[in-house]
């Protein structure tokens, strides 16, 4: 079924499209909670959380041409907020470690300006990834969107973790770079 079928039966409030999507995406959405909580039944319960965020969400939202990325940001989302909730020390530190690396190139989302100005932002780093060339956005999507360990990332792509370093650390740079031009100040 086409995403546009499955977001009619969300505007129509038929319960099958929570059946559709699951049948369509289901595998993918639990893959990428199990990838960032560690545990099976905690992320089949992120999956089951997205389809009733996702129920609440449609409308007024219409995600039609991209269906998965906008159960992808739900799902990850859900995911993050029970490590977080579940003061989970090992995989928390993870995550600040992450967050640490992505402070140095995203502008700070504590000042009003920032919040009000998110979807430029996210234009702005869209048109970032489009900047880059394939292997590199991979890294990058893998290790920030995915969370992938390094080592994880090196395995996929068949390099050296010392290159994936090395190639995160290059594209933080462009990014940080990249956004100045774009008028944030970091």
């Amino acid at each position: 079924m086409e995403d546009g079928q499955i977001i009619d039966l969300f505007l129509a409030r038929d319960e099958t499209a929570i059946q559709r999507a699951a049948e369509k995406y289901g595998l993918r959405l639990r893959a990428l909670a199990l990838h960032i909580v560690q545990e099976p039944q905690t992320a089949e319960e992120c999956e089951n959380d997205a389809y009733l965020a996702a129920w609440n969400a449609i409308p007024p939202h219409e995600p039609r041409d991209y269906l998965y990325a906008f159960l992808a940001r739900i799902v990850r989302n859900i995911a993050l907020n029970r490590c977080r909730d579940q003061s989970r020390l090992k995989r928390g530190a993870f995550v600040a470690e992450l967050s640490r690396e992505m402070e140095e190139c995203l502008p700070a989302p504590d000042d009003l300006e920032s919040r009000l100005n998110d979807m430029v932002l996210q234009e702005a780093l869209n048109g970032f990834l489009g900047t880059l060339g394939e292997e590199k956005r991979n890294i990058f999507l893998r290790r920030y969107w995915y969370l992938d360990s390094v080592a994880e990332i090196a395995k996929r792509f068949c390099i050296s973790q010392s290159k994936v370093k090395t190639t995160l650390f290059r594209v933080r740079n462009q990014l940080r770079k990249y956004l100045e031009k774009e008028g944030y100040t970091l």
